[in-house]
C-alpha cells in the first residue's frame, strides 16, 4: 500500500457519517431552492438556523475525519 492509498483509506467514511453529509446537502438544496423573498420571517429564522446547525455538524464532521 503506498501513501495515497493510506490517505485516502483514513478518509473513508462512515454510514452514519455519509448520512450525516447527505442531510446537509438536502437542506442547501432546500434552501437554494426557496424563494427566499416570498417567505415570512419566522420560515426565514428556521432556514437559518437549520443551516448553521448543519454546518456546525458539518465542522465536527471533518475533525472527526481529519484526527482518524
Amino acid at each position: 500500500m503506498n501513501d495515497q492509498e493510506d490517505h485516502s483509506a483514513a478518509r473513508a467514511l462512515t454510514t452514519h457519517q455519509v448520512a450525516r453529509l447527505d442531510y446537509a446537502r438536502r437542506d442547501l438544496e432546500t434552501a437554494r431552492a426557496a424563494d427566499l423573498a416570498t417567505l415570512e420571517p419566522a420560515a426565514l429564522i428556521l432556514i437559518i438556523e437549520r443551516l448553521r446547525a448543519r454546518l456546525d455538524d458539518v465542522l465536527q464532521l471533518i475533525d472527526e475525519t481529519d484526527g482518524a
